[in-house]
């Protein structure tokens, strides 16, 4: 997967707390940070959602339109 690169403003504790983190992971800070983003907006929970199911999109769409509608009622 292609990588972006952003800059962002952090509290300088946070970032003491990423980089002790990759460092005991042998890991990059960027990486610490993406795969806690990732885990806090439930992204691969997500893939792997989507990769169990085989409804193509119109389907997918419809069972998602459908459950909006049950939700509201």
């Amino acid at each position: 997967m292609a990588k972006v690169r952003t800059t962002l403003t952090i509290d300088p504790e946070v970032l003491r707390a990423v980089k002790v983190r990759a460092a005991r992971l042998g890991r990059g800070d960027s990486d610490v940070i993406e795969e806690a983003v990732r885990r806090d907006f439930g992204l691969d929970l997500l893939d792997r959602l989507w990769s169990a199911n085989d409804l193509g999109e119109d389907e997918a769409m419809a069972l998602a339109v459908e459950a909006q509608h049950r939700t509201r009622a």
